[in-house]
């Protein structure tokens, strides 16, 4: 999982993972950044500090996490690739102005590195627990793309696609991953192509006055306007109409939502991501994401070295969750566990995607990885039927 692809062109390099993320950004583009200090995320902001400038870019240190998600929205709709880093805490303070770049579907990045927690919780600790947060923190339905990187070489791939799968699909993306990840370093394959070829949002053309801002195409992506280009635009957190001024209008508000919120459906093909290991023929699938993940993988190789069938499945794309991908898995299996660091919120989604299959979780959320062993012992326990 940390080996470097062989098709990669570029410069291979020792990288901690927040490192990678900032090389990432610039690759795919981004070329503002606003932000507030966080442990265990600043090495992203430092890094970018250092390297927008650079590349002609922004970097900015706000006053604090709310305003650096309203600085994020503001560069977005000046036309400019940008993004935005955090932790648990700062994610919790974000949200408000996350939801409004989802409802006015303006195009951003958005990093989570998580921490233990409640609260201020532990900082200089891992956690997996604000999975559920990266899809459901803010309030009312909205879209949202969530990706869940478990390796440096990932971050940085991961950290790219983002910026593209946010302009593709006019939606803010969050990357979320674990402490650990952050801090780990491993070798990368870093392109040099820069940001040639990355994905580019959609731009209004055509007339001018036929123009309307929230009039989505066969695949329900509005285009935008492209400052100074002359087509005027209303952007708002209200519902909506296709001309973007507010309505509470039942018809116009059920047509805009329902495009909204079916968006990111009509083409999953170019969202989802995931991985399998050794799935064809396992009594046991072990489901993870972050270093859990990485633990996991070792942890089968363990029980198929003793004859027990194991697999792995780790959703990279974490929301929208790879449903199907998962029940096509775990179709030979007869139990899933599910290995997290926190009370359970992947597991809850598994056994809702899986019902009626056995489903257990491995949950630790003392500020210490689940190691292979751990997972390795049950996972063995239930392809014994215990």
């Amino acid at each position: 999982m940390n080996a470097v692809d062989p098709a990669l062109t570029g410069t291979v390099k020792l990288l901690s993972g927040n490192h990678a993320c900032a090389l990432g950004a610039i690759a795919a583009g981004c070329r503002f950044f606003a932000g507030y200090p966080i442990t265990p995320s600043s090495e992203i902001a430092e890094r970018l500090a250092q390297l927008l400038p650079e590349t002609g870019g922004v970097f900015v240190q706000m006053e604090d996490e709310i305003a650096s998600m309203a600085a994020v929205i503001g560069a977005s709709m000046g036309g400019i690739k940008a993004m935005t880093a955090t932790s648990g805490p700062g994610f919790s303070l974000k949200q408000e102005n996350l939801g409004y770049a989802a409802g006015a579907e303006i195009p951003c990045v958005v990093v989570d590195v998580m921490r233990g927690g409640p609260s201020t919780g532990m900082p200089t600790r891992p956690s997996q627990a604000d999975l559920m947060q990266a899809r459901w923190g803010s309030h009312g339905d909205y879209p949202i793309i969530a990706l869940a990187p478990a390796s440096v070489g990932e971050i940085y791939s991961e950290t790219i696609r983002a910026f593209d799968l946010a302009e593709q699909f006019r939606s803010p993306v969050v990357l979320i991953y674990d402490q650990v990840i952050a801090q780990l370093s491993e070798t990368v394959a870093v392109d040099g192509a820069g940001s040639a070829g990355r994905a580019e949002r959609k731009w209004a053309s055509g007339p001018r006055s036929a123009y309307k801002p929230y009039a989505g195409d066969e695949n329900g992506i509005p285009a935008m306007a492209r400052p100074g280009a002359g087509y005027r635009t209303h952007t708002t957190g209200l519902t909506h109409g296709e001309d973007g001024f507010p309505t509470q209008n039942p018809e116009a508000v059920t047509r805009n939502l329902s495009r909204l919120f079916s968006k990111l459906e009509k083409r999953r093909d170019a969202i989802d991501a995931f991985e399998t290991i050794a799935c064809e023929d396992a009594e046991v699938i072990v489901a993870a994401v972050g270093i859990s993940a990485r633990a996991a993988a070792r942890a089968i190789e363990l029980c198929r070295a003793e004859g027990l069938r194991l697999g792995l499945f780790r959703p990279i794309t974490l929301w929208p969750f790879p449903e199907r991908q998962l029940r096509e898995a775990a179709a030979r299996a007869r139990a899933v566990l599910v290995p997290e660091m926190n009370t359970g919120q992947l597991r809850l989604v598994v056994e809702r995607v899986l019902g009626g299959m056995r489903v257990e979780g491995l949950h630790l959320f003392s500020g210490e990885a689940i190691t292979p062993g751990e997972i390795a012992a049950r996972a063995a326990e239930l392809a014994r039927g215990k």
